[in-house]
Formats: C-alpha cells, sequence, structure tokens
C-alpha cells in the first residue's frame, strides 16, 4: 500500500512491492499472478478502513458525508489505484470474485444509512438501499472515471438532495390501501 500511496498505479511494481516485502518477486507472482491480482487483493482488504460509513442522525447528513469521502478517497493516489483495478476488463475469476465480495460487502455495511433513516421515517420503508447507494455514488464514479469533471464541494450535496427527492417521492407514487 506504501508503494501504491507513494507513486500511484502507474508507478507500481512487483519488483518494489517484493523488494520492500523482503522477498522474491516469483513469491509475489506465485500467489497473486499479476500486478493488478497484488493491488486488488490488497486494495480490497484495506479499502473498509479508507471509507468509513457514516452515522450523523440525518439521511442528507449521512448520503453528503459518504458522497464527499468518497470523492476525496477517489481523488488520492489509493482511491486512483482502486478505481482503476476495478474498471481494468479481466476474465480472471479470482479478481472477478475479490471485486464483486468488496462490492457487496461495502454495500451491506452502507446501507445502514438508507435503513437508519427509513426506521427515522425520512424516507418510505419500501426504499431500495442497494440501488439508492448505486445511485448516489454512480455519478461520482463517472466523473472521476469517464468525464474527468471536477467534483466541488457542493457535489456531494446536490447528489444527496436529488436522491433523497427521489426516495420521498417513492411515498407520494405508493398505492394507498
Amino acid at each position: 500500500m506504501a508503494v501504491l500511496r507513494e507513486g500511484g498505479w502507474d508507478q507500481l511494481s512487483v519488483a518494489e512491492v517484493a523488494d520492500r516485502a523482503g522477498v522474491h518477486e516469483t513469491s509475489i507472482y506465485r500467489r497473486w499472478g499479476t500486478r493488478e491480482g497484488l493491488m486488488i487483493d490488497a486494495l480490497l482488504t484495506s479499502g473498509g478502513q479508507e471509507l468509513p460509513i457514516p452515522d450523523t442522525g440525518s439521511l442528507r447528513e449521512d448520503l453528503v458525508a459518504f458522497a464527499a469521502e468518497l470523492s476525496a478517497f477517489l481523488a488520492d493516489p489509493l482511491g486512483r489505484a482502486l478505481e482503476h483495478a476495478m474498471a481494468t476488463p479481466t476474465v480472471d475469476p479470482a479478481i472477478i470474485e475479490a471485486s464483486a465480495g468488496y462490492f457487496r460487502v461495502r454495500f451491506e455495511m452502507a446501507s445502514a444509512i438508507i435503513r437508519r433513516a427509513s426506521d427515522r421515517g425520512e424516507i418510505p420503508v419500501c426504499a431500495d438501499p442497494s440501488l439508492a447507494l448505486e445511485m448516489l455514488i454512480a455519478p461520482v464514479h463517472v466523473r472521476t472515471l469517464l468525464t474527468h469533471q471536477p467534483i466541488d464541494e457542493q457535489f456531494p450535496g446536490r447528489l444527496a438532495d436529488m436522491l433523497i427527492h427521489g426516495l420521498q417521492a417513492q411515498t407520494q407514487a405508493a398505492p394507498r390501501s
């Protein structure tokens, strides 16, 4: 992780990681297969520590904090490396499973934001936590990975407001019994 933080994805080499770990390069290749496999495993292992799940007592503030933390993380060399690694197409089943497992755990943890808000009556109980979180973080990833548009300080708040508006609209759209 130190090598990744210092030089970013483009400067990362298995040789330097092996040297710092005090092992031979072949040991790393035997265990992880590729540079990408090594880094994905390292990133997936540390990702939960890098992005804590906020609990402010307010849906809007939780969503703003979550989107802002993600934006800041993706602006850091470690976050850019994770974004790059996750966006790199692969057919390696181990990498695919590691990535899927990472996101499964992250979405389970972050779903607490939506469940708590539902329990507080801020949004309807029918709100789908995974879909809501995807709607929050997708624009951050699109700007970071695809369009390279800046993410200003107001962007997380605008995302949160739009998402909350959509979630609250489910109450009006739900048929009454």
